[in-house]
């Protein structure tokens, strides 16, 4: 079996956006016609761009391979133009390729991914959502502390156990900083008020994105504990594994970190240094599913556990899906509300969902199929790309 064909997807989220502005998918077809699909998280290029970085990846490496050869074309890509390194570009177009690759191979054998790398652990897997806002919201539901518990405690009654939320305020080319006395009062408001409101139905996932400095991120911690959340996420930029490691080692509450970290080498720090009790691996990003179940076996050694990012697109969901239901250390899930809306709508059938939990797919590969009449009738024309931070400091 050969892998003869590549072929990529640029979809717009529609309005409301949640999972960013734009998708990213690939299709690689074998001599065989089994098709498999990936997608790439966030590559720091308009997507026409990287449409043609992966058109190019793949002339040059992947056409004409063997999908089943996964670790040898992993390492053939990763060090392409003598990189060797995680640089996020080339991780987020061989994440895609090697996701492509699986769900052919999974396919080909006529199991899930999932059974191919241990097999199941998991029946359901426990997901969350980001406090997202509703149309008829008078107020906004990232300041408004008062909203954004009636919120949560909406969610818990669909069945939520976690509910993620960001009060810090934007996040800026020019962070870290140090928080304002009123955004750190802001920021404490809305973990009291939210834990008022859904009491121990909910875990309180408080989710930063390295808005901070290292003495900032303590000093809001310590006004965070009284409130129990289970995680403080990314509270430091990414950059600094040792900064982060002070944050970890000053507070009760869990490090989470990882959605802009690429490969196991960047997370091996992370494990050594003792920064993060909870990985948020990006399987768009990180290089694929076989590289995060790597990642995984590690964090297991460490007594740490893995909860996967997802603001993207539901074929990185199904890949993070896979990689959950065979692992040991898996927390929770990410995901866009229910999965409902365009999340739906672009698979030809939707990732299950139920009272709070995923149920894993039992389809051969990673368990979805893209629906490419809708994705073709959906094409990214803007040019922003699909996450962008704010060019002016935070005032």
């Amino acid at each position: 079996m050969e892998i003869r064909d590549v072929r990529t997807f640029v979809v717009e989220n529609p309005p409301p956006h949640y999972g960013g502005l734009y998708w990213i998918f690939v299709k690689l077809t074998t001599d065989s016609g089994i098709s498999g699909y990936g997608e790439a998280y966030s590559v720091p290029f308009h997507p026409r761009v990287v449409s043609q970085m992966i058109e190019d990846v793949c002339e040059r490496h992947v056409i004409g391979s063997d999908p089943f050869k996964i670790e040898r074309l992993w390492r053939i890509v990763y060090s392409s133009g003598y990189t060797q390194r995680p640089d996020t570009s080339i991780m987020g177009i061989l994440s895609a390729i090697e996701t492509a690759c699986w769900d052919i191979v999974g396919k080909e054998l006529g199991k899930p991914v999932y059974e191919l790398l241990g097999g199941q652990v998991h029946e359901r897997l426990r997901s969350y959502t980001y406090i997202y806002p509703q149309k008829d919201d008078k107020t906004d539901v990232y300041r408004d502390p008062d909203l954004a518990a009636e919120r949560a405690a909406e969610y818990a009654d669909k069945g939520f156990t976690a509910v993620k939320f960001d009060p810090v305020g934007p996040y800026t080319a020019f962070d870290p900083r140090q928080l304002s006395l009123q955004a750190l009062e802001r920021a404490e408001s809305f973990v009291r008020k939210l834990r008022e409101a859904v009491g121990s139905r909910c875990d309180l996932l408080f989710g930063t994105h390295g808005q901070m400095t290292t003495s900032s991120a303590i000093r809001l911690a310590r006004r965070l504990e009284p409130y129990d959340p289970l995680w403080f996420e990314e509270p430091v930029p990414p950059e600094n594994a040792d900064e982060m490691a002070r944050v970890a080692a000053s507070t009760c509450i869990p490090i989470a970190t990882g959605e802009r970290l690429a490969t196991k080498y960047e997370f091996a720090r992370l494990l050594d240094k003792q920064a993060a009790s909870i990985l948020q691996m990006a399987l768009g990003r990180v290089g694929g599913i076989l590289e995060a179940k790597k990642i995984a076996g590690m964090a297991e050694a460490h007594y740490a556990q893995i909860a996967p990012h997802l603001y993207c697109g539901p074929i990185e969901g199904a890949a993070n899906i896979q990689l959950d239901t065979c692992s040991p250390n898996f927390l929770i899930q990410e995901g866009i509300e229910t999965w409902g809306g365009f999340h739906a709508e672009i698979l030809t059938t939707p990732i299950q969902w139920q009272d709070g939990y995923i149920v894993p797919p039992t389809a051969p590969g990673i368990g979805v199929e893209l629906n490419e009449e809708v994705a073709e009738s959906h094409p990214y024309t803007g040019k922003h790309l699909h996450l962008e931070m704010q060019n002016e400091p935070a005032r």
